[in-house]
């Protein structure tokens, strides 16, 4: 490798490193930092004098952390199943349209983005309110589909429009029905899609806080509500700190699971080509 080709290298990755570095790395660090301190007299964070475990012990002591995050990851895993039965079907018809038709139909799905998040929230409010279904958990799911919709069916959209038609032209030929096309020949393949659709939608879903916020009563607090409240209302900033940290290590250990089963579909996928 050439001078010019080292120097080219650390031209294009540097400034994404130091992005990360100070934007990402550094913050992550004075959260771990923070969530070993003890809070302040009156909210924040007390003087320094030695490392406490004591947020965490606390976290795991009392059940009703466990039970918010159980419900958290129900909420998550329900959001991402309804997405994934309804972006399927659309992103699949995306794919199917003519292709002087499908810039058109990418870009209503994700026009809704070009309003502002909370105003559709609030529209969210006045469509619920009649229905007598504001403030339930029902609003809350629905909620969460609607935001986070347009990222299951965008990477859906992407995979099946590469799907190479004759293999299924060849199954076809083989005396394969519709229905047996697509569950040995089109879902195997679009396994890529709806892995990567499904940690778009579930792994943002668990630290949303403002739709559970605005739709949801005092019965659907999710983790993000409760980071939320340990920051800005309680100001117990070591056990809000413990809270995102054990967030972030089981987003981390999903991802990591979800990373090992996209590559066994990819392999998969690569095996029926």
């Amino acid at each position: 490798m050439t001078k010019a080709e080292r120097a080219m290298r650390w031209f294009v990755t540097l400034p994404p490193a130091a992005f990360l570095l100070v934007f990402f790395l550094a913050p992550a660090l004075i959260v771990v930092v923070a969530s070993f301190r003890e809070p302040g007299e009156f909210g924040g964070l007390a003087p320094f004098t030695q490392p406490t475990v004591e947020a965490y012990a606390f976290l795991l002591g009392d059940l009703v952390y466990a039970e918010i995050f159980a419900r958290s990851f129900f909420v998550a895993t329900l959001t991402t199943l309804i997405c994934l039965a309804l972006a399927y079907p659309l992103a699949w018809l995306i794919a199917q349209s003519p292709k002087k038709r499908r810039d058109l139909l990418v870009l209503l799905v994700i026009l809704p983005f070009a309003s502002n998040f909370l105003v559709r929230i609030y529209a969210w409010i006045i469509l619920l309110g009649p229905l007598n279904l504001l403030y339930t958990p029902i609003a809350v799911v629905l909620g969460m589909v609607y935001v986070h919709l347009p990222f299951m069916i965008l990477p859906l959209y992407a995979n099946l429009e590469k799907h190479d038609a004759a293999l299924l032209e060849a199954a076809q030929d083989l005396g394969a029905s519709a229905w047996t096309r697509f569950w040995r020949v089109t879902f195997p393949l679009s396994l890529p899609g709806i892995f990567s659709g499904s940690a778009l939608v579930f792994i943002p879903v668990l630290g949303m806080f403002a739709v559970p916020e605005l739709l949801g009563g005092t019965g659907d607090i999710l983790i993000g509500n409760l980071i939320k409240e340990q920051f800005l209302d309680n100001r117990d900033w070591p056990l809000g700190s413990a809270l995102s940290i054990l967030l972030t290590v089981l987003v981390l250990a999903l991802a990591g699971v979800a990373a090992w089963a996209a590559r066994r579909g990819i392999k998969g996928a690569e095996a029926l080509t």
